[in-house]
């Protein structure tokens, strides 16, 4: 599927446009006009996002169709669709509180981009070693040992230590991978839901069945505890990453 057909097809894009035309209509604007402003904001957005897309695939270090590129693309749709909504708010004390939660997705968007370039390093390096492989090597040398003369015993047991310490670096790896996979999961549905809310307080805000301050509040709160956890896991991957010998052959 092309970009611009994702664009096309992303839901915060639809949301925002009838978000956009629901509010041009509560001001008195009249249909047809609001109509024609929902659908101005829908394409603009789909035609930006599918222009940084093909600006940011040039510079990607993620691997193409890995798991980590579709949750990073789908964090990323719901950071720009958080940009656009606030940018699209008259002033005023909502549009400022929203403004000033924007450093906290930016940074977020930053962990989460080099955590999604981890786990296709995580990737790569786990795919230069051949499990399957190593087991039955191991399998091999425990039973060669068994019948084997004295004199060769300490031979097979460097080889079956050497054995041992690439298993343990497979089992380290693997464990990495799927702490970034389970931390990029769980941030980017959390943006996602920040999103939603900040939506839902768009449209209700005038009528007041929300405190937008409260919620702002919660809001703000929960995206530190996404940013925090980022981070944390990006300093734990990078720890593992860096403490990895290189594979044995």
């Amino acid at each position: 599927m092309s970009r611009l057909g994702e664009e096309l097809r992303d839901p915060w894009g639809l949301l925002l446009g009838a978000t956009a035309a629901g509010a041009a209509w509560a001001v008195n604007v009249p249909p047809a006009a609001a109509v024609f402003v929902g659908a101005a904001v829908w394409l603009t957005k789909v035609g930006t996002a599918a222009l940084q897309g093909r600006r940011g695939s040039r510079t990607a270090a993620v691997t193409s169709g890995s798991q980590e590129e579709r949750w990073l693309r789908r964090a990323e749709a719901a950071a720009r669709s958080f940009d656009e909504l606030g940018a699209s708010m008259d002033e005023g004390p909502l549009a400022g509180r929203i403004a000033r939660m924007r450093p906290q997705v930016d940074d977020a968007m930053a962990a989460l981009r080099r955590l999604a370039q981890q786990a296709s390093l995580t990737g790569t390096a786990l795919a230069r070693f051949d499990l399957d492989h190593l087991m039955r090597e191991r399998l091999r040398l425990t039973g060669a040992r068994e019948q084997a003369r004295r004199e060769v015993v300490e031979d097979i047991d460097r080889a079956l230590a050497s054995l041992a310490t690439q298993l343990e670096v497979v089992d380290r790896l693997a464990e990495t991978g799927d702490r970034v996979l389970a931390r990029m999961e769980s941030s980017t549905i959390s943006i996602e839901g920040l999103l939603a809310r900040v939506v839902e307080l768009a449209a209700t805000s005038a009528t007041g069945v929300l405190d937008p301050a409260r919620v702002l509040d919660e809001l703000a709160a929960g995206l530190e505890g996404v940013r925090m956890g980022l981070r944390e896991t990006e300093q734990i991957t990078r720890d593992a990453l860096d403490r990895q010998p290189p594979p044995e052959r």
